[in-house]
């Protein structure tokens, strides 16, 4: 479990640079503005006024107001990454809360894995008077299951961080999920070029996967792919499993950690004379992996991995020399966005343009889905005071105190002036 329990509330302000994501990442178009005659006479709210202290969230009370029947949340798990029970479920409270919304009419569950339970939790929840559900399933078929379901009780969906491939909710809110697989990939060749003992032509690359039910984990493929495919293409880089068409082929994927070091393992038995670095897609599937390949002998600065998340042990990682980076998400931005649209929703309103700033295709459906798209940022040594401890995302304790594989994290965090 994270170090962060009970520190969510310690947040400073938002550093500037932090701004929604323009759309024009791979399968993403700018919104036009259909939205905004609908809206020209009611209270409005944009994606540029979220910040970390969620002032703009009281814009909403009058729309709040009009509405009646609960928000419900159902988050997937507690297993692939911290951030959904240390992060988006506060957040996504002190959003609806601040919106207006009474304490009664706030539902957020955590489904602990099961598709089940997810199921029997929508149900739950829309007997109980929910109007507005704010998903986010393990996949794409247990997402359709609640929607559908959903519609027929005349309730609406917003798919909250993962895109239900095949479902029927009116919006998504998400970051942009191409752009975070592109940082994960400049972040890594960055990281080579940077990193001592390698070289760019040395590289024999294992690139990992997220699970393959999660359509969040083909976008963050999808960005990786774009910067690392044409660099093995041409020689600069040779992944391990070689090619297909295209495309780098990868593992077969998973966000449960002890799976994902069995993964590694058995490509670490085959090719452990080649491999001189893995692409991960986040900090809790690479935990394990790192933890093995220092057992194996490994230093710092040898092998570059990345990661997502900017969990505790990611950002250790970091420090130590372990991980190249991780993908920062503001996750109290995405929160704020869902709860401002499910307002609306609550209320029998459209939303205002201002709130959707994309769109992302649904490849099963063939049409885009209006989306509200967030910007990610690629945390380092060099920009993680800047960033994750300016605005008290993780305490500065919990990253420079204590040692992270032999190295220790005070003197670690003094030299890189964290």
């Amino acid at each position: 479990m994270s170090l962060l329990k009970g520190k969510v509330a310690t947040r400073a302000a938002l550093v500037a640079g932090v701004a929604v994501a323009a759309g024009s990442a791979t399968g993403v178009s700018l919104a036009a503005t259909a939205h905004s005659k609908k809206t020209a006479h009611v209270a409005s709210i944009s994606l540029s006024q979220l910040n970390d202290k969620f002032t703009a969230m009281a814009q909403l009370k009058p729309i709040a107001a009009k509405g009646k029947g609960k928000i419900a949340a159902i988050l997937p798990d507690t297993t692939s990454s911290d951030r959904w029970v240390e992060f988006d479920a506060p957040y996504i409270r002190e959003a609806a809360l601040k919106a207006g919304i009474p304490a009664s009419d706030i539902i957020v569950q955590n489904a602990h894995g099961s598709d089940t339970t997810f199921y029997a939790d929508a149900q739950a929840d829309i007997a109980k008077g929910a109007k507005v559900l704010l998903t986010t399933p393990e996949d794409s078929a247990t997402g359709t299951k609640v929607e559908n379901y959903a519609k027929a009780h005349g309730v609406k969906v917003i798919d909250y961080d993962r895109l239900t491939l095949g479902g029927s909710r009116p919006y998504y809110v998400s970051f942009n999920n191409v752009t975070v697989g592109e940082k994960i990939g400049q972040g890594y060749v960055s990281c080579v070029a940077n990193w001592d003992g390698h070289k760019m032509g040395k590289q024999d690359i294992l690139v990992m996967h997220g699970a393959a039910t999660d359509n969040n984990a083909t976008l963050f493929y999808e960005g990786y792919n774009k910067v690392l495919a044409p660099l093995v293409k041409k020689g600069v880089y040779k992944a391990i499993l070689g090619m297909k068409g295209n495309n780098l082929n990868t593992t077969a994927g998973t966000w449960d950690p002890p799976t994902a070091l069995t993964e590694f393992e058995a490509e670490w038995s085959h090719y452990r004379s080649q491999m001189t670095g893995a692409v991960i897609p986040n900090d809790e599937t690479g935990s394990p992996i790192i933890s093995f390949l220092y057992k194996q002998g490994v230093k710092p600065y040898t092998f570059p991995t990345t990661g997502q998340d900017a969990t505790p042990p990611g950002l250790q990682a970091i420090v130590a020399g372990y991980q190249c980076g991780t993908v920062y998400k503001p996750v109290f931005l995405e929160a704020q966005a869902a709860v401002a649209l499910a307002v609306y929703l609550r209320a029998g309103m459209k939303p205002p343009a201002s709130l959707v700033n994309g769109t992302t295709e649904d490849i099963v459906e063939h049409k885009p889905v209006p989306s509200a798209l967030l910007s990610p940022i690629w945390v380092t040594q060099k920009n993680m005071k800047a960033t994750v401890l300016a605005q008290k995302f993780v305490p500065k304790a919990d990253i420079c105190k204590g040692t992270f594989n032999g190295v220790n994290l005070a003197k670690a965090c003094a030299k890189e002036g964290i």
